[in-house]
């Protein structure tokens, strides 16, 4: 299934376009638009749901309270699946601001446009159940090689308290999650924030708390709003989640990611990189716990490394699902260059076990040795020997056509109706993924040359 999204005069971008693949990269140099185009489509993908209107006729919320079973033929809304797509783009742009806290009107000349493969919704076999608070509870299923979807309430007519309405809205998200939910991922963001945020949680909920109380003490003497908006701050609405996500950690560690669960050794990899591991006690502390030692180092002890993988070590170890799309700003954040690699590696394995990855980097020793997983990845013997003499895995190898890379930079954009010229403007440029070569980025080895170019004339210039 793949995914396609366009960009126009979002932030510093003028116009882009790029496809998710298993293991996306977007690399440029600072101020390119990275960073617009993965909260972008971050955004989106938090609040599709919200976004995209289904429309069903009135008469069949009714007919599942009166027969307390409904049949759908999902065949007349997978042929609208880019319209229903495109109506939803629109309703998005008008709240990019939020997404971006930006001032009102920031993005009124925004495109956001995303189109995705036809779905042939008869390959599924569908069996869910879902249970709303204090509202008995609703099962779909669906054939394989069926396009008629069935729903049923799983409680006695004279026991029902739903009404109408709400029989819509479960019936609504039933179809929108049925028709999108395998093209649309489930998004979980780092962003490069995510450091800070591992220090101040704490202090985070202590500004929360005092406010509330604050409140109680100013009494009837002042407008609670009033003090609320006061000291109220905004901030781009990833940056929000990774807060959210941190303040939450004493109850996501209750849970068990499908990685967890089936390929512990990924979480003894991601231990590998970290040194060790991160623990919640039972007074609900957070501590760090280098390998080989009995010590206990709060966030604040710990090194930025450990305190720049805080949430992805949190959501791999707790949260992760099949399908998810794990996006990383500035993965290298605070990591030795052999981290960095291992952290390439990483992504390749989650890529090849469900979870798709988004990463925005500067760093050429990812880049390096995403090349070395993917040329390494051909059934030759002598690869196959320099893989087992470096520590490789078939796991941590991926194909080229797992990967789409793209460069932020300033180039030729296509022209527009009206334009004589092409004009420059930032943009996404693809890169080539080659199977036998790796990925190519000039701006990365641009840099470098230069720098090999100016020590070989520091070391022989006086000849």
């Amino acid at each position: 299934m793949s995914l396609t999204v366009r960009l126009k005069n979002i932030g510093i971008l003028k116009q882009a376009e790029f496809s998710l693949g298993d293991l996306t990269l977007i690399c440029g140099e600072n101020n390119t638009g990275k960073t617009y185009a993965t909260y972008a489509l971050y955004g989106f993908l938090k609040s599709w749901r919200k976004l995209i209107n289904i429309p069903i006729d009135r008469r069949q919320p009714r007919s599942l309270l009166t027969d307390g079973a409904l049949k759908i033929d999902l065949a007349q809304y997978v042929r609208k699946v880019n319209q229903m797509l495109a109506e939803a783009c629109e309703d998005y742009v008008e709240r990019l601001d939020q997404i971006f806290a930006a001032p009102e009107g920031m993005f009124q000349s925004s495109e956001f446009h995303l189109h995705t493969s036809e779905n042939d919704i008869r390959d599924k076999e569908i069996n869910q159940r879902i249970e709303p608070p204090q509202r008995g509870n609703f099962e779909y299923s669906k054939h394989k090689g069926s396009e008629v979807l069935t729903v049923t309430i799983g409680i006695e007519k004279e026991e029902r308290k739903i009404d109408s309405h709400f029989a819509r809205m479960v019936v609504e998200s039933i179809i929108t999650d049925v028709i999108f939910s395998d093209s649309l991922p489930k998004p979980f963001i780092s962003s490069a924030e995510r450091t800070g945020v591992a220090i101040f949680r704490r202090e985070l909920d202590f500004a929360r708390n005092r406010l509330v109380e604050e409140m109680g003490r100013a009494g009837q003497k002042i407008d609670p709003l009033e003090l609320l908006f006061k000291v109220h701050q905004t901030y781009p609405s990833p940056v929000e989640d990774n807060v959210d996500f941190a303040r939450g950690f004493e109850d996501i560690a209750k849970s068990k990611s499908f990685i967890a669960k089936e390929y512990p050794e990924v979480l003894d990899d991601f231990a590998d990189i970290i040194g060790g591991k991160y623990t919640i006690t039972q007074n609900d502390q957070l501590y760090y716990s280098p390998k080989g030692t009995k010590l206990k180092l709060t966030m604040d002890q710990s090194s930025s490394a450990v305190r720049s993988l805080l949430d992805i070590g949190f959501y791999l170890r707790h949260v992760a699902e099949k399908g998810d799309l794990l996006m990383v700003d500035e993965p290298e954040l605070s990591l030795h260059p052999e981290n960095q690699r291992r952290i390439a590696r990483l992504f390749a394995r989650l890529a090849n076990i469900g979870v798709k990855v988004f990463v925005t980097t500067h760093s050429d020793y990812i880049i390096k040795e995403l090349n070395t997983l993917i040329m390494l990845n051909h059934d030759k013997p002598h690869l196959k020997r320099i893989a087992e003499e470096n520590g490789y895995r078939d796991s941590e190898l991926i194909h080229a056509d797992q990967v789409k890379v793209y460069v932020a930079e300033k180039a030729l954009l296509p022209l527009e109706e009206g334009q004589k010229r092409r004009r420059r403007g930032h943009t996404l440029v693809k890169a080539k993924v080659h199977s036998e070569f790796g990925i190519g980025v000039s701006s990365f080895d641009n840099t470098i040359d230069d720098m090999n170019r100016i020590q070989d004339d520091i070391v022989w210039g006086e000849e």
